[in-house]
């Protein structure tokens, strides 16, 4: 099975496989046991506090999977959380250089959760530590960077900070081979591209903007248009282009779910489908992600499963 790929993809494939190839931890941890238990309960609320969907697509894993998935999840936020604290710090770069240097500890302090619990994950699972790198590089760009001239330049920024996600938790899942690689790295685009059409009022008040401005000069708007939540046609004409973009890399991941290992399908199924309904929740709100955040109800979720998980069973 072949995948086509654009330019922006050959790029950002070239990077996942070069972070493939980087050194895994691969050494148990010498821990004490009730410590790793706790360091794994701390990552899972913070997982439950910060991300429904995502806690509810993790239920759907292996106990073992599940919990590594929560450590995953703590790893990402955690760093997340460390950007919006570096803005106010004067030395960013010793903020994540000691965070970097907790990260690749071997015997992470039992004082220190989401380490202790993420360097198990990685050692469990063998995951990369190019992917860790990639991650944090990704989120870090925000304290750089707040606009984005291209699709294909933000799509550098999407594999960063969602990509490497899906990358990661491909290796705590398990999948056949490499050429599931192509189709991780555009559901991570997917995924990060619903945040930042969900979330543009939001980031707008934050002073980013990710909304690619050569396509905005393209149907005649401007930040302008942003700033005073002007919805009009070109604003709607906008939308609806970005997300039948969007939809269209949700249907090419798909293949990639029968490459995953079975117990796994279900729950990354799950993930996307349930973050793919919330562009039919932009719809409903006529393209207004200004002054509204579209979101899925719990029933909306939860309705949604039976089919899916139906149609998960013969992949």
């Amino acid at each position: 099975m072949t995948i086509q790929t654009a330019t922006w993809e050959n790029r950002l494939l070239a990077r996942a496989y070069e972070a493939l190839a980087s050194p895994v931890a691969r050494s148990s941890l010498a821990s004490d046991h009730h410590a790793l238990i706790s360091a794994y309960q701390y990552c899972k609320e913070i997982t439950r506090t910060n991300s429904r969907t995502f806690y509810m697509a993790c239920n759907f894993l292996s106990p073992k999977k599940c919990q590594a998935v929560h450590a995953l999840y703590a790893f990402c936020r955690s760093t997340d959380d460390l950007v919006d604290n570096a803005r106010q710090m004067m030395n960013q770069r010793a903020l994540f250089d000691n965070w970097r240097a907790r990260l690749v500890n071997p015997h992470p302090s039992a004082h220190d959760p989401v380490p202790l619990a993420w360097a198990d994950a990685q050692a469990r699972y063998g995951i990369p530590h190019g992917y860790v790198d990639q991650l944090i590089d990704g989120i870090t760009r925000d304290l750089r960077q707040t606009r984005y001239e291209s699709f294909e330049e933000l799509t550098e920024y999407c594999y960063g900070v969602a990509s490497t996600v899906g990358l990661m938790a491909m290796h705590i899942i398990g999948f056949r081979n490499e050429e599931a690689l192509p189709y991780a790295v555009k559901l991570g685009i997917a995924l990060q591209l619903t945040n930042i059409l969900r979330d543009v009022g939001e980031d707008w008040r934050s002073g980013r903007l990710y909304l690619p401005l050569n396509e905005l000069k393209e149907f005649g708007l401007s930040e302008t248009d942003i700033e005073i939540g002007r919805i009009d046609d070109r604003w709607r004409k906008f939308m609806r282009f970005q997300l039948e973009r969007t939809r269209q890399l949700y249907d090419e991941a798909q293949a990639g779910i029968c490459m995953l290992d079975p117990d796994g399908r279900f729950a990354i199924a799950a993930a996307a489908t349930l973050y793919r309904a919330i562009l039919e929740g932009i719809e409903a709100n006529d393209y207004d992600v200004i002054r509204y955040r579209a979101y899925v109800s719990t029933w909306g979720k939860v309705r949604r499963l039976p089919t899916l998980w139906w149609s998960t069973r013969g992949t």
